[in-house]
């Protein structure tokens, strides 16, 4: 692709992609708990000069966000997602080989997949090969990836154009870094972060180890042997949606009722004086003695004008409604974990239910994440194929184990399993029983001590067929 063809390319896709990324920052922003209560501006009421200014009775200005998405994403995260999906290709060389490739930070990285996919509708994860390494990934930010899709109805990823900033450590400047990643290759360009792209972009010579090595014939381009446009889409549902288009405005209604309970309660916790014909009341020097008087003598001196006069001190209270607005936090707070499909931690009535009753509290929560389950088998299993095929495995049906994280009756899981021996293989038996983290693994540590029996069995059998036939004298019996 030249440098013409890359513009076009570029600018296309760019615009459309404007849109992804402000919903996926709002999201973020409310998952780090900054929601829109925080830059609300302080209200104001009309100025008789046509200007607005500050109402001198209202000046509590409250913002306080709530962590409900938060919450609601990080439960569905840690429900599925802190004992992460195992798989089993049925070869247990294999399955070590992809074990290891993934490695110890296997389980933050599927988290990490699982909070991008909920905030921003899918997440990413881009796979290389290293010449001293191997087979490398990780997982990339959605909203530097702009895919390509086929138009058929098998919705094929045809290419990738990731979108990224990168600081020049030569000039010091700030560069808008753009690769089109295809099957076969990977092109870079790139522009000052100031310029445009139809009079800035230019090839980024960012391959030039592979330039030299005879590998690639240009600097900018870097050619590979993956098989697959080498980034893995992982969607948040089918549709796909954000968690957070589902409660954004519960929250928000959630924030606001709050935040102005508190400002009423910070603007009206005193009462208010009314003085109808206090002379001079309206000086400081006046008001002061008016308190003085009140707070001392515990009475004050008013002008009367006449029969009908209404002179004297009233005091100005006003009502707050409590009730009404407790009850509408209660419906909003039961709204926000009902719509989005999570557990009120507040949830009452809970003391006495058993282990097995409390599985419906997760119904909602199952059911999303079921949900997002189907979309992420499909991507790692694509991730299992990509690391056997860079291995020079063969690579047939994968079997994915997952785990969910919840309340649960151990004892009868292990009745269960017992319960299953001769129905089942001994290797499912071990995938699901609670207390065993890998069944590989187990079912080895099984064979080890079963070896070891053995051969004290056959330590003991040896012994007694050495031993006289009479016993310790030697003597039979006559």
């Amino acid at each position: 692709m030249n440098l013409d063809a890359a513009k076009k390319l570029i600018t296309r896709y760019i615009e459309g992609h404007a849109d992804f990324i402000i919903k996926a920052e709002i999201a973020e922003r409310y998952y780090q708990v900054q929601n829109d209560i925080v830059f609300r501006k302080p209200k104001k009421k009309p100025g008789s000069d046509a200007t607005e200014v500050e109402n001198p009775l209202r000046n509590a200005d409250n913002r306080i966000p709530h962590s409900f998405y938060e919450l609601l994403v990080d439960q569905k995260a840690a429900y599925m997602f802190t004992t992460p999906p195992l798989f089993d290709v049925k070869d247990d060389e294999t399955n070590q080989v992809i074990a290891n490739v993934l490695g110890d930070g296997w389980a933050k990285r599927a988290k990490l997949l699982c909070v991008n996919a909920s905030n921003a509708r899918v997440a990413w994860i881009h796979y290389w090969v290293d010449k001293e390494t191997g087979f490398q990934y990780g997982v990339v930010p959605s909203a530097q990836i702009i895919p390509v899709w086929s138009t058929k109805l098998d919705q094929q990823l045809l290419a990738v154009l990731r979108v990224y900033k990168d600081i020049d450590p030569e000039d010091g400047e700030m560069y808008d870094v753009y690769e089109y990643w295809t099957d076969t290759e990977c092109q870079a360009f790139r522009k000052r972060a100031a310029d445009e792209i139809v009079t800035g972009l230019m090839d980024y010579p960012c391959f030039t180890d592979f330039y030299e090595a005879g590998e690639t014939d240009s600097a900018n381009t870097m050619v590979h042997d993956l098989g697959a446009v080498p980034f893995i889409p992982f969607f948040n549902n089918s549709i796909p949606s954000s968690d957070l288009d589902r409660v954004k405005d519960l929250i928000d209604a959630y924030d606001k009722t709050y935040s102005g309970f508190m400002n009423d309660l910070e603007d009206i916790q005193e009462i208010i004086f009314v003085l109808t014909n206090y002379g001079g009341a309206s000086e400081d020097g006046e008001l002061n003695k008016f308190l003085k008087d009140l707070k001392y003598y515990k009475t004050i001196c008013t002008d009367s004008v006449g029969s009908g006069d209404t002179s004297g001190v009233s005091t100005l209270t006003i009502d707050i409604p409590v009730e009404a607005r407790d009850k509408m936090l209660e419906i909003t707070r039961k709204a926000i974990f009902d719509m989005g499909q999570g557990i009120d931690p507040q949830q009452q009535g809970l003391d006495a239910t058993s282990g097995e009753a409390m599985k419906f509290l997760y119904a909602l929560l199952e059911l999303k994440a079921g949900l997002m389950e189907t979309e992420f088998r499909l991507g790692f299993n694509e991730l299992v194929r990509a690391i056997c095929h860079a291995n020079n495995r063969d690579c047939g049906t994968i079997i994915q184990t997952w785990t969910r994280t919840s309340i649960r009756n151990d004892a009868e899981l292990v009745a269960m399993c017992a319960q299953s021996e001769e129905i089942v293989s001994k290797k499912t038996i071990l995938k699901h029983h609670p207390f065993v983290e890998n069944a590989e693994d187990e079912e080895k540590q099984l064979q080890k001590e079963q070896k070891e029996r053995d051969a004290q069995l056959d330590a003991y059998d040896d012994t007694h067929q050495h031993e006289p036939a009479g016993g310790e004298g030697g003597e039979g019996n006559v």
